[in-house]
This record gives structure tokens, C-alpha cells and sequence, in this order.
């Protein structure tokens, strides 16, 4: 913009929620301000949207207050909020008046008909058929979301109950907005980072009770505590499972997983792998590999070490968990360190022995086929049997063509020498040849041609066969393949090898002059 030119001040705002203070007797009404410097023909030249909140303190507000009076002065003298809110606003003006102080002591019998009340609802809300009635019904809903915000702390069962009912308005795309209204999201995650917090306090005192085992009275607490946090587990890990699936059906919206990866959930699935419980597991594992086709997710997973505690994983004999583990090791392959990280924790002969097994050996392929693809990687793979059940693949084809992910496996394993030379063990190079030559694969060629680049008594084993590889550049075949013999001819530095010979037995020197002159 230039310096002279007439700028203008554009500001709206638009009113969004509109929900009660949790703790004082006020209301919190949310709204974004949207502003914009226009030029002098009106255009928009910059825009900055901000959300904010304003805090409506109601100090005279008593069980004698006349609600819908107090209702109206707060739409009158509130500007930000519309008039066609005034009944929103009176209905959250009468749940304040009747709202009652927190109490220090915990209060068994209304939480018990919270509990009672919120499963009756779940009951409904868990036949599809219900949540449209459901959904219209404001007063059950506002309910039930201000009841979960103020006392989820009191009630892992009460927490548990209220999220599964958002969570099966979760499971339908056309109900997510009601769920970002109520702020559910942003709510289950404050949750699962409270019990995960706890957890890790649960992990520390248990500790400390278990480092005298010969002392009698502290073993006895310790086996009493051990068995009341086991009961206590089993109740947290089924809040963490509602919550996360709920998150999970949420971030079908990439704005709102946006919202997650800023509020760290990559942290909180990562953290989460510590359990035991196999269908969390599963869960997080599905949620973390979702995110991790983003690079700032991975990046997080990177940071958190998440390939450490995914290695824990593998093998198990869940086969759900097992096929998502791979998956998302998958998708974290192609970042070099994370690569780098799996040889370093010892998934390599894990992945290795994956491959006899006909469920997960095409994706755990595909995993050790990018981890060969760096070079300080490849000398691993000749201290597991990879390298020998691999041939056996390529034998096993017969004369049907080899799988591309295979070979490109193979060839990218010959490039180094260690392994280049137990691939020739026995007959390995003699089969080799002979397939290659029979079915004139360029790929399979490749994968010689590799083998030919090692100097040492490698290159001694292609004695016999350079005449054969000579016989293949001399026919007219595919152009390819014939590329691949000659560069492995190429690579026979042999001093005892008498060239001059074999190109007039050939007639590579007039193959090669005509050639040159096409």
C-alpha cells in the first residue's frame, strides 16, 4: 500500500457460544472479531480474525432474581449477543440460580443419579434411531455437556458415560458441529491428559512400594495398592478409549485435527502407548498413523519416540494391532531418521521374520525395502536371514514375473558387498543367470549388475558366464535388458579376462560401430 494512499478500519463481530462460567456466577459469551483495512475504493486490503471471550459477571444473581428480567438487561446492554438469543440466555441464567457451590465432601447420592441419569441417556443415544430426537432436545444436551465439565474430575464412570454419548453423535459427520459447540473435543483432551497425568502418578507410588520386597508390611501394601490400581486401570483405560475414538471421528475434518495438533495430541497417543490394553492400543495406533501422513506430525512422532515404543509391539498376537503397527511404521519410513531409528531399536530381524508370514509380509517388505534404501543400512541386513528367504521368493516365481517391490528389495541389497556375496553362496549367482537369461528381466539383470560392481572374488564368478552375457548384447531383444548385460560386462575388470577375444568372437566391435552410427 502506498504511503498517501486513504486507509479505512473495518471491525464485525460475530457472536458464537454462549455457556456458563465454571466456577463463578457469570457468563461466558465467545465470539471472533473480524477486522479489516480497506483502500479508498473500498476493497479489502489486510484481514485479521481473533477470537475472543467476554465474561458477564452476574454479582446480584440470587435464588429471588427475576430471570427473565436479568435476561433481557443482559441482551440489551450485551451488544455482542443477538436478541434471538434471549432465550439461551435465560435458560443458562436459571441453571446458574439453581446451580449449587462445590462442595469439599463428595457427594454419593447425586452422583449416583448422575451416573443413573447419563446411562439412561447413553441407552437411547446408542440406537441411531434416537439421535435426531435427541439432538433437538438443547436441554439434555447443555446438560449434560455442563455436567461433564464440572465434575468429570469427581467420576471416572460419570466421564466415562457422557462422552460415550457425544461419542455416538460422533460416529455421524452431520452431527460434529453439535459436538464443537458444546466444546466436547478441546474437553476429552483436558480429560485424557489429567488420567494420563494421574497414571504416571499411579506408576511413581507403586514404585516406591515395590523397592523393599523383603520388608512383609510393605509387600502386603504393595499387593493391596497394586490390586486397587488395577481396578482403577481398567475404568481410566476405558474413559481413554471412548475419548480418543471420539477425537478420532472428529478429525475427519482437517481443521479441527488442525486444532488437535496444536493442543498436543500427538502427545497424548504417544504417551498412550505404554499400555496394555490391546483395543486402546489399537486405537491410538489407528489415530497416530491417520496423522502421521502430515510431515508436522511426524516431525512430533519423531520427537516423542514413538518408533521406540512401537517396536514393543512388534510381534504381538493381536492381529488388528499387528496390521496398524506395521502401517504406521510404514508411513514413518520414509523419513530417513525414523528409518535410522528402527535398525537402532532392533526392528530389522523382527521385520525379517515377518516375511514367512503370508498376513504381514508385503508390508513389512515395503518397511525393510525403504530402510535398504540407505546405504549405512544395508550391511544389517546380512546378520539377519532376510537376505535367504529372499532369494527363495525369487525362485519360488518360476517363470511368472516377480512382485517389483522384490526385486527393487534385492537390488538395493546386492549394491553392498557383504551382501552381494552370501546372495552367491552355493549356486545363488549360477540361478541367478540362469532366470535372468531365460526370462530376459531387466530388473533381475539389475540386481546382477550390482553384484558385478564388487571388486574381489565376486567378479571371478562372471567368468563364466561373459560370453553368455556377450551373446545377449549381440541379439536384438529388449533394449533394456541388453543395457543391464552390458553394464555388468562393464563392471568385469578382470586382468585375466581376455577382452580383445571376446569382442571378435562377438563382433561387439562392428555391434557397437553400427550402433553408434544409428
Amino acid at each position: 500500500m502506498q504511503p498517501d494512499e486513504s486507509q479505512y478500519l473495518q471491525r464485525k463481530c460475530r457472536t458464537g457460544d454462549i455457556d456458563v462460567h465454571p466456577t463463578e456466577k457469570a457468563l461466558v459469551v465467545y465470539y471472533e472479531v473480524e477486522a479489516s483495512i480497506l483502500g479508498e475504493a473500498g476493497n479489502a486490503r489486510h484481514e485479521e480474525k481473533k477470537e475472543c471471550q467476554k465474561i458477564i459477571r452476574l454479582r446480584s444473581l440470587n435464588a429471588s432474581t427475576d430471570v427473565s428480567a436479568l435476561a433481557r438487561k443482559v441482551v440489551e446492554e450485551c451488544k455482542i449477543i443477538h436478541p434471538s438469543k434471549l432465550a439461551e440466555v435465560e435458560h443458562l441464567l436459571l441453571y446458574l440460580q439453581n446451580r449449587k457451590k462445590p462442595s469439599s465432601k463428595f457427594d454419593i447420592l447425586p452422583m449416583t443419579e448422575k451416573i443413573r441419569g447419563s446411562t439412561l441417556i447413553l441407552h437411547l443415544a446408542r440406537n441411531p434411531d434416537n439421535l435426531e430426537e435427541l439432538l433437538h432436545n438443547e436441554t439434555v444436551l447443555g446438560a449434560l455437556a455442563r455436567v461433564l465439565r464440572e465434575d468429570w474430575k469427581h467420576s471416572v464412570e460419570l466421564a466415562t458415560t457422557i462422552i460415550y454419548v457425544f461419542f455416538c453423535f460422533s460416529s455421524f459427520s452431520q452431527f460434529h458441529g453439535l459436538i464443537t459447540h458444546y466444546k466436547i473435543g478441546v474437553l476429552c483432551m483436558n480429560i485424557i491428559e489429567h488420567e494420563l497425568k494421574k497414571y504416571d502418578l499411579w506408576q511413581d507410588e507403586l514404585e516406591k512400594k515395590s523397592k523393599d520386597p523383603e520388608n512383609q508390611s510393605l509387600r502386603k501394601e504393595y499387593e493391596k495398592t497394586l490390586k486397587k490400581y488395577q481396578s482403577l486401570l481398567v475404568k481410566q483405560e476405558q474413559l481413554l478409549r471412548v475419548a480418543f475414538y471420539l477425537l478420532l471421528n472428529l478429525s475427519e475434518d482437517t481443521r479441527t485435527e488442525l486444532k488437535m495438533r496444536n493442543k498436543n495430541i500427538v502427545h497424548l497417543l504417544v504417551k498412550s502407548l505404554e499400555r496394555d490394553n490391546e483395543e486402546l492400543l489399537v486405537l491410538v495406533v489407528s489415530f497416530l498413523k491417520k496423522l502421521s501422513i502430515f510431515l508436522e506430525n511426524k516431525n512430533d512422532m519423531a520427537e516423542m519416540d514413538t518408533v521406540e515404543k512401537l517396536a514393543c509391539l512388534v510381534p504381538c498376537e493381536q492381529e488388528d494391532l499387528m496390521n496398524v503397527t506395521l502401517r504406521l511404521l510404514l508411513n514413518l519410513s520414509f523419513d530417513t531418521g525414523l528409518r535410522t531409528k528402527m535398525v537402532h531399536v532392533g526392528l530389522l530381524p523382527k521385520l525379517t521374520a515377518l516375511l514367512g508370514n503370508d498376513t504381514y509380509k508385503h508390508v513389512a517388505m515395503r518397511i525393510l525395502y525403504h530402510i535398504s534404501v540407505d546405504d549405512k543400512s544395508k550391511s544389517m541386513f546380512a546378520y539377519t536371514d532376510c537376505i535367504p528367504q529372499l532369494i527363495q521368493m525369487l525362485f519360488e516365481h518360476g517363470e511368472e514375473r516377480m512382485d517389483n517391490e522384490l526385486i527393487s528389495f534385492c537390488i538395493n541389497l546386492a549394491a553392498n558387498k557383504t551382501n552381494a556375496q552370501i546372495i552367491c553362496e552355493g549356486n545363488g549367482l549360477k540361478m541367478l543367470m540362469k532366470r535372468a537369461l531365460k526370462l530376459k528381466d531387466p530388473l533381475l539383470m539389475k540386481m546382477i549388475r550390482n553384484i558385478s560392481q564388487h571388486d574381489g572374488p565376486l567378479k571371478q564368478l562372471f567368468i563364466d558366464y561373459v560370453g553368455d552375457l556377450a551373446a545377449q548384447i549381440k541379439q536384438e531383444g529388449d533394449e533394456e535388458f541388453v543395457i543391464e548385460c552390458l553394464g555388468t560386462m562393464a563392471n568385469l575388470t578382470i586382468p585375466d579376462l581376455d577382452w580383445e577375444l571376446l569382442l571378435k568372437e562377438y563382433n561387439l566391435v562392428l555391434l557397437t560401430t553400427i550402433n553408434s552410427k544409428n
